[in-house]
Formats: C-alpha cells, sequence, structure tokens
C-alpha cells in the first residue's frame, strides 16, 4: 500500500517536472512586419474606441446632470396629456 503511494507521488512529481521543464518558444505576435502592423493597428483602434465611448458617457452623463438640476424632468411629469 505505501509503496503504491509513493510511487504514484514520484510518477506525478516527475510528470510535474517534465511539464514546467519545457520551454517551448510560442509566438504571440505575427513573424512578419506586415501582419504585426495590422495587430498594433487593431488595438489602437480598440482602445481609441473605448476611450471613445468613456467620453461619450461623460458628456450624457454631465447632459442628464444638468436637465436634473434644471428641474426640466420634473416639469416634464406635470404637462397635460392630449387624449
Amino acid at each position: 500500500m505505501i509503496k503504491k503511494l509513493v510511487l504514484s507521488c514520484f510518477i506525478i512529481a516527475l510528470a510535474i517536472s517534465r511539464l514546467f521543464a519545457q520551454q517551448e518558444n510560442i509566438e504571440v505576435f505575427p513573424s512578419t512586419p506586415y501582419d504585426r502592423y495590422i495587430v498594433y493597428e487593431m488595438l489602437a483602434l480598440f482602445w481609441a474606441g473605448i476611450i471613445g465611448l468613456i467620453v461619450i458617457i461623460k458628456m450624457k452623463l454631465k447632459e442628464i446632470e444638468r436637465i436634473q438640476n434644471m428641474g426640466i424632468d420634473k416639469a416634464e411629469k406635470e404637462i397635460p396629456l392630449l387624449d
């Protein structure tokens, strides 16, 4: 029983050490300059879009705050309906 436990622990430790010992060089970005340019261009457009969305949301929040300070949202509730 103890021999099986020790042997299984040794095999598992050996397998895990082999996994960590492997140093495969995996390229994250393409190796050709043209493809690398496209990846960087798409990243730049992505972050420009994110920043643009943040600016639009900030402008909308300022507009909502301005309307609430003016009291226009309260006045719309008291408008008579044309039924």
